[in-house]
């Protein structure tokens, strides 16, 4: 737990304002509580008893005023928790996604996207409720009890030490049951996140599942990661919720206890009717308090788990380390020396001893079949992996020295897979880029786009999420427009106009070979007639070069 808050002091930071009204607030609630019970002892000895028309006038006002704290220091105490929970959740969650976003392609390839989205959303708000709700509840219901044991103890010691005896007894099956309750959390949580997964598969190849029949088959999938859940909750539930009934029982024993030898007190004068009855009412209140927080440590078992979770991406390193040198001149020169690639493990060489030298003013081209290496190439080019062997230059500078965003940023890129943002169509060209509306026409143009982007109502007309309300090659054609935005001294086209008709593609040539000058321009194409425009043409094969 000391290394939970140790790892999330930061994020605490900036809120003692915040705490110093939950603790104030806290006090109030206490006071007021155990205030409360005191009055019954007045209420009983000078109003019902000895019939004290002074004290009738004045207790109701006393009591109103009581639970007026009450009331008001919950509220306080509420708002300024949420208050605290929700910057966290903000602050939590900027720094996860900024975590993520600095990890190299290979994590991404080996963790579910669901898992990623589970750790974003579920586990932090797990965190967040330890941090702020229950961190503030322990300390109200903490003076709560502390406030209502002073009354128990000041209205008869004798009592209260039966009466609070038996509480510390509960602490033995208690420890036991929390023990439970994180394991149980833990695998819980981690079902979750399958879960949560397998709802993201299935969401992103819906249409692959429709045009194969398989929605029985993911709904089986589904399902049973479903049972699953089911099964552990309602497991952790049987654990965490049986700390109830069981600090029930063990003051129903007290609270009986209490009665007898309480009322033996009255009967024999040693106690007054309205100091046993405020005693017994404060005993009564003081297992609410003690009640909940067992649940809160039993609840916390989740957020320590959760927590744990989320430090696993907080505290990883990235594989690619950046680096220092910034890269400020166009790029003239790519140099491939003896480069190796492996994706996981050496026995699975995806580039073998690769040794290439591409300059600017060049349209290269790389050929081969489907997993040769053609990809891979450009990965590496733009630093998504690092080669297993070899070494990578750029201006004659090694690859690893570069940071990677200038990198990148002299980089412009057209996949087969199109990706297309929700928002506008300017906002989709000028990715990641100032918006400038007369480029993005003037990009949109030479990438054969314009004439169809003015049918769907201009350059502010909104895309839909994956470019749904556009067929293939409109997609293909806003991916080009965005590489030719980006005014890049290398522009990559990796099967870039598989989706286009004959006489785009076309059009679309003669832009690419009117961007020649002061550019490498490389493609990476089956098809024939995309290779014609290339000076140099390399093949691979099984990741070699072959001549």
């Amino acid at each position: 737990m000391r290394l939970f808050f140790r790892r999330f002091a930061p994020f605490l930071k900036g809120h003692v304002g915040s705490f110093v009204w939950i603790v104030l607030a806290s006090i109030v609630v206490a006071l007021s509580t155990a205030w409360g019970t005191y009055l019954v002892k007045p209420t009983l000895d000078d109003i019902f008893i000895k019939k004290d028309t002074h004290m009738l006038s004045v207790l109701p006002f006393l009591v109103i005023v009581a639970y007026l704290g009450k009331s008001g220091g919950i509220y306080i105490q509420t708002y300024f928790t949420n208050f605290i929970g929700l910057d966290i959740i903000k602050n939590l969650r900027h720094k996860m996604l900024e975590t993520m976003l600095c990890m190299e392609m290979g994590f991404f390839n080996s963790t579910h996207k669901g898992e990623l989205i589970s750790r974003i959303t579920n586990d932090i708000a797990l965190v967040r409720a330890s941090l702020s709700n229950y961190l503030a509840e322990s300390v109200r219901e903490l003076l709560s009890v502390i406030g209502l044991i002073c009354v128990v103890i000041y209205q008869s010691p004798k009592l209260s030490i039966v009466g609070l005896i038996i509480m510390p007894l509960a602490a033995i099956p208690l420890s036991k049951i929390i023990k439970k309750v994180k394991k149980l959390s833990k695998a819980n949580q981690e079902t979750n996140a399958r879960m949560t997964a397998r709802l993201s598969e299935i969401f992103h190849s819906v249409e692959v599942i429709k045009t194969s029949n398989g929605e029985s088959l993911e709904l089986q999938a589904f399902q049973k990661e479903n049972q699953a859940f089911f099964n552990l909750s309602l497991k952790s539930i049987k654990y965490a919720e049986i700390s109830s009934p069981l600090m029930e029982f063990l003051g129903s024993i007290a609270i009986a206890l209490v009665i007898y030898l309480g009322g033996l007190e009255v009967i024999k004068g040693h106690i007054s009717v309205g100091a046993f009855f405020s005693f017994i009412t404060a005993l009564f209140m003081l297992y609410t308090p003690i009640k909940r927080l067992v649940r809160i440590a039993s609840n916390f078992q989740e957020a320590l788990v959760a927590g744990e979770r989320t430090y696993e991406i907080l505290e990883r390193t990235p594989a690619i380390r950046d680096g220092a040198q910034t890269l400020e001149q166009p790029i003239k020169e790519i140099a491939f020396d003896h480069v190796g690639l492996s994706y996981r493990d050496n026995s699975s060489l995806a580039l073998q001893d690769i040794s290439l030298n591409l300059q600017a003013n060049q349209i290269v081209a790389f050929e081969g079949k489907s997993g040769s290496g053609k990809s891979s190439l450009v990965n590496l080019i733009l630093r998504l992996y690092e080669p297993s062997s070899g070494q990578i230059l750029i201006n004659n500078t090694p690859l690893q020295d570069l940071q990677q965003k200038s990198l990148r940023a002299q980089i412009g890129i057209v996949t087969q897979k199109v990706f297309i943002f929700s928002g506008s169509v300017a906002e989709n060209v000028a990715y990641g880029l100032e918006i400038d509306a007369h480029r993005v026409q003037q990009c949109l143009e030479q990438a054969q786009a314009l004439e169809f982007v003015r049918d769907l109502g201009g350059i502010e007309a909104t895309l839909e999420e994956f470019g749904a309300n556009l067929s293939g090659g409109q997609r293909q054609r806003i991916s080009i427009a965005r590489a030719l935005y980006k005014e890049a001294s290398v522009l990559i086209f990796d099967e870039a106009t598989s989706a286009l008709d004959r006489d785009t593609e076309e059009n679309i040539k003669q832009t690419i070979y009117s961007l020649k000058e002061n550019r490498l321009i490389i493609i990476i194409s089956h098809n024939p007639n995309s290779l014609e425009m290339a000076d140099c043409i390399y093949h691979l094969e099984g990741g070699k070069l072959v001549s």
